[in-house]
């Protein structure tokens, strides 16, 4: 497994898979990671993102148009595993679209084209056993959101359903960029350190290297996912490696 952080914090950088197109996507996650870039989350588009801000659903409009799906994103973590064998690849997704292709028959093919594990953030612990068992057979890390909302209780049971690092989401509502890191993810992240030893990356709203140096105060690595998503989007696609590239390092300098 090479979900492994060597830098603190350490940079998880989310990318939807298809936008503008696969081919930018897999050039995007190779850039990424030579600039810093410890973990890829390979987002997968879906018609119904209730958890991402404006941004991430746009990209995944145009991922869908461009008939983008779950295979075809596991094939391409396949190729940056190949790639990038050092590099951390987590499947980021909504729950439907793995149904869709089968709980088992993912698991399967996850673990087949190397990938780590995966996060499937409308996945409720209360319905997460037979995917955490298929999961678990094939050695994959299953990632959850710990919410600053929740109660003690239910961080004890999300810490013990993760593998690889929990991921500690900095503010209730969706995703996006935000001028100012909540003072909750540093709370959270101290209550998730009583239930767990695994590595916590905080996501949500991280975008400036202010911010990401702020989070490594606290927190074993931060998750950028609208800031570079908006990056490509305004680059286009010759430009978008080169730019992600640019931010990469701007932020984890």
């Amino acid at each position: 497994m090479a979900l492994t952080f060597n830098h603190r914090p350490a940079l998880i950088a989310y990318l939807t898979c298809g936008d503008p197109d696969l081919g930018t996507t897999r050039e995007v996650a190779l850039a990424a990671i030579d600039a810093g870039a410890q973990v890829i989350e390979l987002g997968v588009p879906f018609s119904d993102p209730v958890a991402d801000g404006p941004v991430i659903q746009r990209a995944s409009e145009r991922a869908l148009a461009n008939g983008v799906t779950l295979a075809q994103v596991i094939a391409l973590g396949r190729e940056v595993r190949r790639a990038r064998p050092q590099a951390g690849l987590i499947v980021f997704s909504y729950l439907n679209p793995i149904l869709r292709f089968g709980l088992a028959r993912f698991c399967a093919a996850a673990a087949d084209a190397g990938l780590d594990g995966a996060l499937v953030t409308d996945l409720t612990l209360e319905e997460a056993g037979e995917y955490l068992a298929g999961m678990r057979s094939r050695k994959l890390a299953t990632v959850f959101l710990a919410a600053p909302t929740s109660t003690d209780q239910r961080l004890r049971r999300i810490t013990a359903a993760c593998s690889g690092f929990v991921y500690a989401v900095s503010r209730t509502g969706v995703t996006g960029t935000r001028q100012d890191l909540a003072a909750d993810a540093r709370e959270l992240v101290s209550r998730l350190r009583r239930y767990t030893k695994l590595p916590v990356a905080v996501g949500f709203g991280i975008s400036t290297a202010e911010q990401f140096a702020a989070v490594g105060e606290f927190a074993d690595a931060a998750v950028v996912g609208s800031a570079i998503v908006q990056t490509i989007e305004k680059a286009g696609r010759e430009k978008a490696a080169e730019a992600v590239a640019h931010l990469v390092k701007t932020l984890a300098g």
